[in-house]
């Protein structure tokens, strides 16, 4: 089949969000547009926001004003379905109900040639079931956008049973001519965006069910240590809880309950009290005039400490075992002054060592989080003074730190470590001492669910980091963060993780543990 040629007609079903951008793109991409909806209003007030579009992008010197008048004339109205006949692709953007669309596409495979490409975008309605009762079902096809359609890149071309390869494929590379950023995808539940960003909302909510911090604290790690646009509670109030919600019970329910799924009993909560978010005036946080801003909590500034030092392991060679992680963060430490001094060790030998690169300050051993709570680790080390730190996304540039005590930890001691990290130029957040801490937890769990999905077939390794970058604006792939932050400790905090809470929720990916066993990452 091959790309859809230009000026090869589209059509587009519902004239709502996502048809009628949808619609935008394929007009601007050179195609005949016809915009069909039962609402014939819906249709002409559509197509007049459209062009009111393309004016301001002219405006903005993003669109020629004969590049805006063009693909103006090229949107029309369609007063019925049977003014789509001629159409080499149609797109279904209507509600989000199987018997609904089944019904849709029925009449459609009776007005539109047998070459013409059907595509659903729908984001939950398995492709397979859509396409079953149709007298051709290899042509049907998920071609799911994301919203805003024109703004955002990614499209998941999504597979049934019986769509023909040819069909994705040429859905793919229209796709990509359109300027966007397609992905190949399996029909099974959630596709690979609202399935790998499940951990995102799911790890959130546990770490204030047990009162790891608030949700803004919580959102701020996320954000500024974790370098994510927004956190996992400010974004739960923009999407909607009772959306949001549905889509993870929905995900939940078409796994058969798997544990890693599980929905919030706090989210639940929200939605009962009618607390929607945003849309709604009141979520986790407040809206509309007079509403605080969130403020998320930081520790009180305490002097640069006198001694600080780290050490590391040393591997059967005898050689320094580098962490790139520990690493960048030593740089940041050397850059803004604060000397932190090499001590070598031996895995097993004194206190305040389990064999991982740690930083030394006034008595504490100072380690990047495991998945164990640091209460833990210093038991197992049998070392009271015992400090975690959070993942970051680049300890060089992030403003915030997360950083947990163990139990036993003198207040001095802690006193220390927040100093040392202050000097450094960090803002320091306490979390409760939680396992995983905030950013690592939720890292590697996306991570896992990305590799589970690789091992499932749904997508490739790339697929899976594209759709999360495009679709969901993540700062990194999931599978390309574990690849930086080793595929050996991704496995040990899922690991301990499991270890801790006793669940199936945190088991480790088949596939995680191939690539530990073969030492390699999931990109060259």
């Amino acid at each position: 089949m091959g790309i859809l040629a230009a000026g090869s007609v589209v059509a587009v079903i519902g004239s709502g969000a996502m048809g009628s951008g949808i619609a935008q793109v394929a007009a601007s991409a050179g195609h005949l547009v016809k915009l069909y909806d039962t609402r014939p209003e819906a249709v002409n007030k559509a197509i007049a926001d459209i062009g009111a579009v393309y004016r301001k992008l002219v405006d903005k010197q993003k669109m020629t004003a004969a590049d805006a008048d063009a693909a103006s004339a090229r949107l029309t109205a369609a007063s019925s379905l049977g003014e789509v006949a001629d159409a080499a692709l149609v797109v279904e953007a209507i509600v989000e109900n199987l018997d609904v669309k089944r019904a849709l596409f029925a009449d459609l495979e009776g007005v539109v040639s047998d070459d013409c490409i059907l595509a659903t975008n729908t984001s939950s309605i398995s492709v397979t079931a859509i396409a079953a009762k149709l007298r051709r079902p290899q042509r049907l096809v998920g071609m799911h956008f994301f919203n805003p359609v024109p703004l955002m890149a990614l499209v998941e071309v999504i597979s049934g049973l019986a769509t023909d390869a040819a069909v994705a494929h040429t859905v793919y590379d229209t796709a990509a001519s359109w300027g966007k950023s397609p992905v190949h995808a399996k029909s099974t539940p959630g596709f690979i965006v609202n399935r790998v960003a499940r951990p995102y909302y799911a790890e959130g909510l546990r770490l204030l069910n047990e009162q790891a911090a608030d949700p803004a604290t919580i959102d701020a790690i996320l954000r500024d240590a974790g370098g994510f646009r927004m956190g996992p509670f400010e974004l739960m109030d923009l999407i909607g809880h009772d959306v949001n919600y549905s889509v993870t019970q929905s995900v939940f329910n078409a796994y058969y309950n798997d544990p890693r799924f599980t929905p919030s009993v706090i989210q639940q909560e929200l939605v009962n009290a009618g607390f929607l978010g945003r849309k709604s005036g009141r979520g986790f946080y407040a809206y509309g005039d007079g509403a605080a801003a969130p403020q998320a909590a930081c520790e009180a500034p305490q002097p640069n400490p006198e001694y600080a030092n780290h050490s590391t392991a040393l591997d059967a060679t005898g050689a320094v075992a580098t962490n790139p992680l520990m690493a960048s963060l030593l740089e940041r430490f050397r850059a803004r002054g604060v000397d932190v001094g090499l001590k070598k060790h031996q895995e097993g030998h004194g206190h305040g060592n389990d064999g991982a690169a740690a930083i030394h300050c006034n008595g504490a051993a100072i380690y990047l989080t495991d998945g164990r709570t640091a209460t833990q680790r210093a038991r197992d080390n049998k070392h009271p003074d015992t400090v975690l730190f959070d993942l970051a996304l680049d300890y060089g540039k992030a403003p915030r730190i997360a950083l947990a005590c163990a139990d036993q930890c003198q207040p001095a001691v802690w006193q220390s470590v927040v100093g040392l990290f202050q000097a450094a130029g960090f803002i320091v957040t306490k979390l409760d001492d939680v396992p995983g801490m905030a950013v690592m937890r939720t890292v590697a769990m996306l991570a896992n669910e990305a590799a589970d999905a690789v091992n499932q077939g749904v997508c490739s390794a790339q697929g899976a980091d594209t759709a999360m970058q495009k679709g969901v604006n993540y700062p990194k792939g999931p599978l390309a963060w574990a690849d930086s932050i080793g595929i050996d400790h991704v496995v040990t905090v899922l690991h301990n993780l499991a270890l801790c809470y006793g669940e199936d929720r945190y088991r480790v990916s088949p596939l995680l543990r191939r690539k530990l066993a073969a030492g390699s990452t999931f990109h060259a």
